[in-house]
């Protein structure tokens, strides 16, 4: 190699020649395969070369060697192992030094102290140990450079050992080496090995994390006090959530965030609530006895702890609005409908990168290893026209699963929390009886989400101290547990008497502490830090504007021919020079020829008509589906592509100067996810009419739940309007009974009290009007339309521009020769063929 190419590399290198075994053997590995090295190293490698002056390196490693000897003779800054300078002994010892330091980074969590309860050791791993690096006691006290160890430059070994032990293997487990991008994994190591992995708290600060852990523990007691028997699905043993939530509320004042919507299952739900939101307890007392509307308004009523809430939370920087959503029993689903609502949230704010709204999601262990919308809603986090700017994802991890305990029966994975692998999230798995190792945890991952826009896990490893409901007798399966649970004190227990020890409290307050919680509950007062009332949102919605007349009432849908026109020629105006493909470039021309009048509107055209005049009128459009922007049968072209330059282009977003936000989404492969997150905008948005398209409408089987429990019912039992719009391909085209079926008979099946519409439009013109109706009326209602196929070129299945213009929405078309009304003994009512 030549010396030029080791200059650059002395210039560089952050390791230097110190460390010359071991970027020694690196660059052998580099040359025998490129892929054999980390990225940043074949990165820097690939730099080293591309800067050599002189020929090609070669590969023999004794001018390797001697350059490197030289580079640490010559570099006064560089001390490696006591006085050996870089003889061949020193030169391994050093790099096993590192070695061992990187490998308490890659796998330090495999042995950190994380369960509560220590039903099972912590495995004992050999790249842990000095002696598999080849590292003895006779090393102990020698002096090693610590290379990337945010640490004193040079150590002795011995105190290098202890401190990346007490950073990676205590109560706190780190899981980062998995991303690839360097700058985030620099971030990290800076702020983990740099605090120690400890908070700087106060005495204060401790005093009232003791008081959030007595609220955590006090209502849950009092409830079962109470309420005997009645389900609440304690929170008791993994108390320490309700710190950590309070810390992400409070941290996120001074992070530019404006809202913290919190989406969660069961568990803990009553105790968030009202420890945190800010819900009165006499309200959930009220919910207990029977005697309570929820937020006053008439519903069916769901189980309380599928109730949501919302508030304005006082902050050192500020006042935050906390919104808990309202969740059914299929846990997880709501996952991607808070991800909807934040979207939403953040658009009317026009914060495109997600920095004032944060979403929280709170997961179970079993349900977050097992429910495949998981998996989806994670896959949405960094894909266009579903970001939010990073989620910070909590699992109460209580090691059990309803009545599974065992996770060779409830994952395949050694953690529940590895499938947020996928996008390179870190995780920081963390002992739930440790909170000051859960604060510094929660103030880690809030930082890593401002800094980066990413997805990021907290693993709240703790146990579930009753059974999955109050009823339940959890010792049946789980006998070895519930006797250790049995046996063990609560986190406030434990962190009371650890501050007593450190002369941060005396008993008596501690007492004293758990009487004032319970008389504030006794009272019916909010226990939470000070909530805000009266303040004046400029971004919140007012939905009673939006719940007026009924569904069936008369609207003027029309639009004047010249306005029609208009909007036509601006549809289909293209960028200059800009090339279709010949076969848009036909429908183009025919579209053309509609817009004149010479030729009858067909469906796609009349379609994409209906959102142009309303985008005129100042609503929001969001087209979203597997095939959105083309059309799964090639009909709608609301994006095209230059066929020279691939760039893509939405015509609607051009239509004026000032438009209201327009998107066209080509969403990833998921009905559940997306459907989900579809509902959560539109339940957040009324002022834009948000559209998904199954691709066939049989897809919409694999998101039923959100049908269900969201769209069909979100009214019924929360009060929750919506007026999202499903556009369900149906119909038997000729291939079986199987494809291409939307079941319609499942829809109407679900319709009651006018909770939705299904239609079955059958001419442009009706699509045109059905979706301008919509908007254009006041009432927001979920719309379910069975769209064709077969006629969307069909040539009797056309309409003019006077049908758009002097037209409207007909419940029914009549037959020419129907039977007199007198006659009608019964309506069959079919659909397909």
């Amino acid at each position: 190699m030549s010396a030029s190419l080791f200059e650059v590399l002395r210039r560089s290198s952050a390791l230097s020649g110190a460390n010359a075994a071991f970027i020694e053997d690196l660059y052998d590995d580099y040359l025998e395969n490129p892929d054999n090295v980390p990225p940043d190293w074949r990165q820097r490698f690939d730099d080293l070369l591309a800067k050599a002056t002189e020929g090609a390196p070669e590969i023999s490693h004794r001018p390797i060697r001697a350059n490197f000897a030289r580079l640490a003779r010559e570099c006064p800054t560089v001390t490696i192992a006591a006085a050996e300078r870089l003889s061949p002994g020193a030169a391994e010892k050093q790099a096993a030094v590192l070695r061992l330091i990187n490998a308490h980074r890659v796998r330090g969590h495999q042995n950190a102290d994380l369960d509560p309860l220590r039903l099972n050791k912590p495995e004992a791993l050999q790249e842990l140990d000095p002696a598999f690096h080849r590292l003895s006691e006779s090393d102990m006290d020698t002096v090693f450079n610590t290379g990337s160890l945010y640490a004193p430059d040079r150590m002795k070994l011995r105190d290098i050992l202890s401190f990346v032990r007490s950073v990676y293997t205590g109560h706190l487990g780190f899981e980062y080496m998995h991303i690839t991008a360097t700058e985030e994994k620099r971030w990290l190591q800076k702020r983990i090995e740099g605090y120690n992995a400890r908070p700087e708290l106060t005495d204060e600060d401790r005093r009232r994390l003791l008081q959030l852990l007595t609220a955590a523990e006090g209502l849950e007691k009092y409830l079962h006090t109470r309420y005997v028997g009645q389900k609440r699905f304690s929170l008791e043993g993994g108390d320490a959530l309700i710190p950590l939530l309070d810390e992400l509320v409070q941290r996120s004042g001074n992070r530019s965030i404006e809202e913290v919507v919190i989406g969660m299952a069961h568990r803990g739900r009553l105790n968030v609530l009202t420890n945190i939101v800010g819900k009165p307890p006499r309200e959930l007392f009220d919910e207990f006895e029977g005697r309570k509307e929820a937020r006053g308004i008439m519903t069916a009523g769901d189980v309380k702890y599928h109730m949501g809430f919302h508030t304005d939370v006082d902050t050192e920087h500020g006042p935050i609005h906390v919104a808990v959503g309202f969740n059914p029993s299929h846990l997880e689903i709501i996952s991607p409908v808070i991800e909807g609502s934040v979207k939403a949230r953040q658009m009317r704010r026009g914060d495109l990168k997600g920095t004032t709204v944060l979403p929280v999601l709170i997961h179970g262990d079993a349900a977050f290893a097992g429910q495949g919308v998981v998996m989806e809603t994670l896959q949405l986090s960094q894909a266009r026209g579903f970001r939010t700017g990073g989620t910070v994802h909590i699992v109460i991890n209580n090691q059990i699963g309803f009545t599974v305990s065992n996770p060779l029966d409830s994952r395949s994975t050694n953690y529940c929390t590895d499938v947020g692998k996928m996008v390179q999230a870190p995780v920081f798995h963390v002992n739930g009886d440790d909170p000051e190792a859960v604060i510094f945890a929660t103030r880690l991952a809030l930082d890593f989400r401002v800094t980066f826009n990413k997805d990021v896990i907290i693993d709240l490893v703790c146990y579930r101290r009753l059974g999955h409901n109050e009823a339940d007798e959890p010792a049946v399966t789980q006998p070895m547990m519930y006797e250790k649970i049995r046996h063990h004190q609560p986190p406030r227990a434990l962190y009371a008497d650890h501050l007593i020890a450190d002369g941060v409290i005396s008993p008596d307050e501690v007492r004293q502490m758990v009487a004032d919680y319970r008389d504030g509950l006794d009272k019916g007062v909010v226990v939470t830090r000070p909530i805000l009332c009266g303040l004046e949102n400029p971004h919140s919605v007012n939905w009673k504007r939006y719940t007026v007349g009924r569904w069936d009432d008369p609207v003027d849908t029309t639009v004047s021919c010249d306005r029609l026109e208009d909007l036509a020629v601006r549809l289909l105006s293209l960028p200059a020079n800009f090339q279709l493909h010949p076969r848009v470039e036909k429908i183009y021309e025919d579209r053309r020829r509609m817009a004149e009048g010479e030729q009858r509107l067909d469906w796609g055209f009349a379609e994409n008509l209906a959102y142009a005049t309303l985008i005129a009128e100042g609503h929001g459009v969001r087209l979203c589906g597997q095939d959105a922007g083309r059309g799964t049968f090639f009909h709608r072209h609301a994006s095209v592509y230059d066929q020279r330059t691939g760039e893509r282009h939405i015509p609607l977003q051009h239509l004026n100067a000032d438009e209201p936000p327009v998107a066209v989404i080509d969403s990833l492969l998921s009905e559940e996810a997306v459907l989900g997150f579809e509902y959560g905008y539109a339940v957040s948005e009324p002022e834009r009419l948000v559209v998904w398209e199954a691709q066939f409408g049989d897809f919409a089987n694999v998101a039923q739940v959100v049908i269900d429990q969201f769209i069909s019912s979100g009214g019924t039992k929360w009060g929750l309007y919506n007026g999202l719009t499903l556009l369900l391909p149906h119909g038997y085209e000729g291939q079986g009974a199987e494809h291409s079926s939307a079941r319609l008979e499942r829809f109407l099946q679900l319709c009651a009290e006018k909770n939705m519409q299904v239609c079955v439009p059958t001419t442009p013109a009706q699509i045109f009007h059905l979706l301008r109706r919509q908007m254009v009326r006041p009432l927001r209602m979920p719309l379910v339309t069975m769209t064709p196929k077969s006629l969307l070129r069909h040539k009797h299945a056309t309409s003019t521009l006077k049908e758009l213009s002097e037209g409207g929405f007909q419940m029914i078309i009549e037959e020419i020769d129907a039977l007199p009304p007198e006659r009608i003994k019964k309506v069959i009512l079919c659909s397909g063929k």
